[in-house]
């Protein structure tokens, strides 16, 4: 069992969104304190660990329940989009500059291009 659960780390969708995940929460212990538990900097750190976290979680259902690790990609895929909100939302109230912001959401919209091709060579 244990090398099956391993085999998530071998996915390129994993492993971006866990680099993802890793350099977004580095680049928020810099917000202000006031965003730091339940504001801005929480939320981003969030969504951006539940990419990972959904690719992991539906990784290790797909064999016990069909369709689950597509549904969790699904939910993936929305967390992303999340995650470009914040980063802009940040940007905005300046707590990362444009050029940061902007290298940022185009990862993370790469990272959806990529587990949507992914999601539908499952389909196949």
């Amino acid at each position: 069992m244990k090398q099956y659960r391993d085999g998530v780390n071998d996915l390129d969708i994993y492993n971006i969104a866990y680099k993802l995940m890793i350099d977004i929460h580095k680049l928020t212990l810099s917000f202000p304190k006031i965003e730091q538990y339940g504001g801005i900097a929480d939320q981003l750190r969030r969504s951006s660990k539940s990419i990972t976290a959904n690719i992991v979680e539906g990784f290790g259902k797909q064999h016990f329940f069909k369709g689950e690790f597509f549904r969790m990609l699904v939910y993936s895929i929305g967390s992303c989009d999340e995650t470009t909100l914040w980063i802009k939302t940040s940007k905005d109230l300046g707590y990362i500059e444009d050029k940061v912001a902007k290298r940022y959401i185009k990862e993370y919209q790469i990272l959806v291009k990529k587990i949507s091709s992914f999601t539908k060579n499952m389909k196949r």
